[in-house]
């Protein structure tokens, strides 16, 4: 069976990545138009770029109003700043919000009508160039065709997607993920985890991805807990960097599962940011997914090294997910209640979730296909 395969056009890996990507930038235009937020500003990560940009004689425009999570509002304002700016191209500086937001921006430069009118079609035209700096190991954004807007009059967070979504150029320099504070460092790699398995257990995998799955998922179970603890460790950081674009390599070409359509409504509705969403679900969807995809999970115990000899593979898919339970302990991965979302509510909006979760297809993507019924109880069970 033959199977399309797409990455961004350039990628650029390792420390001083962004120094490398001046003879890349000062090819696509005259102006770039950047879209950051404050934080990235107040930690010194902007200055970085702005430095290499002054170095290459090229203008710029700052829009630095993303927030955690972007909506439709906060597109329609970058698409007439973008305007008004007579920029040539678009660069994101930071996590997942500010990648998502520089593409959806992108695509309604090129595209008519509004951004919500996307959802559940694909992006057509292509937009001007985009260019993806990653300042956290977790979204994979930079190398996928998917952006996630909320659509702030119907409460739903949009998964829009795209190939002409795809920048143009990734830089991921691990330097940008040095100031990412520990619960940060902790959510966004579990999320890498969440795309890596997920994309090497769903029924759209595919040799390739499985082939970048499976590596990240090896970098992430030997990083995640040193970045974790330790900051500074820049190889630590550095193949966190590395696991996080090829989990979103492959799950750009093999779509995600239950975990993520189970996930954006608890983001839609409590607004817990998406990592975090997707590693409160994990442990509870990995129980649940593992008996549709024995044989799968009994690989996934064998690249980590948690398989013993003489185990059956039901044997090994079991403890690959124990492994899996140990690492988010060791995170110290916040719970719903400890985040602060009122239990009642929580509760009373399970159903709406539920039904939400299986309009977005990702579910039905996983090797054992959840009811809403099935759902529902996994969403209870984080209550555990």
């Amino acid at each position: 069976m033959a199977n399309l395969f797409v990455t961004p056009k350039y990628i650029i890996t390792g420390e001083n990545a962004l120094s490398l990507s001046k003879d890349y930038l000062e090819k696509f235009g005259n102006k770039a138009f950047i879209v950051t937020d404050e934080m990235m500003v107040k930690l010194g990560a902007l200055e970085k770029v702005l430095t290499v940009l002054k170095e290459i004689n090229l203008e710029y425009e700052i829009f630095s109003e993303v927030n955690s999570e972007p909506t439709d509002l906060i597109v329609e304002k970058g698409i007439r700043k973008y305007k008004e700016s007579n920029s040539d191209f678009l660069i994101a500086l930071g996590g997942g919000s500010p990648i998502d937001a520089m593409k959806a921006i992108g695509a309604m430069i090129s595209n008519e009508g509004e951004i919500v009118d996307y959802l559940g079609k694909v992006i057509p035209n292509e937009p001007p160039v985009l260019v993806a700096i990653p300042t956290t190991a977790g979204t994979g954004s930079e190398a996928t065709q998917f952006t996630i807007i909320s659509d702030t009059k119907n409460n739903v967070k949009m998964l829009l997607k795209g190939p002409s979504l795809i920048p143009t150029l990734a830089i991921v320099d691990p330097v940008f993920t040095v100031t990412a504070p520990k619960q940060v460092t902790a959510a966004t790699g579990v999320d890498a985890l969440c795309h890596a398995i997920e994309a090497y257990t769903s029924r759209k995998a595919q040799p390739m991805s499985d082939t970048f799955a499976i590596s990240a998922i090896k970098r992430i179970f030997e990083n995640l807990s040193v970045a974790y603890e330790n900051g500074e460790n820049l190889k630590a950081r550095e193949e966190m960097s590395i696991a996080s674009l090829e989990a979103g390599i492959a799950f750009n070409n093999s779509s995600v599962t239950i975990v993520h359509g189970m996930s954006r409504p608890i983001g839609a509705l409590f607004h817990v940011p998406h990592g975090l969403s997707n590693a409160m679900l994990l442990d509870e969807c990995l129980k649940f997914a593992k008996d549709g995809a024995i044989e799968k999970f009994d690989k996934l115990a064998q690249a980590i090294g948690v398989y013993k000899e003489g185990m059956s593979k039901g044997e090994s898919a079991t403890e690959f997910v124990l492994a899996t339970s140990k690492l988010l302990s060791k995170l110290n991965i916040q719970t719903l209640d400890e985040f602060g979302v009122d239990k009642e509510e929580f509760m009373n909006s399970v159903d709406k979730m539920a039904s939400d979760a299986l309009v977005s297809g990702s579910p039905q993507n996983t090797m054992r296909i959840p009811t809403k019924e099935e759902i529902i109880d996994i969403y209870k069970r984080l209550w555990k």
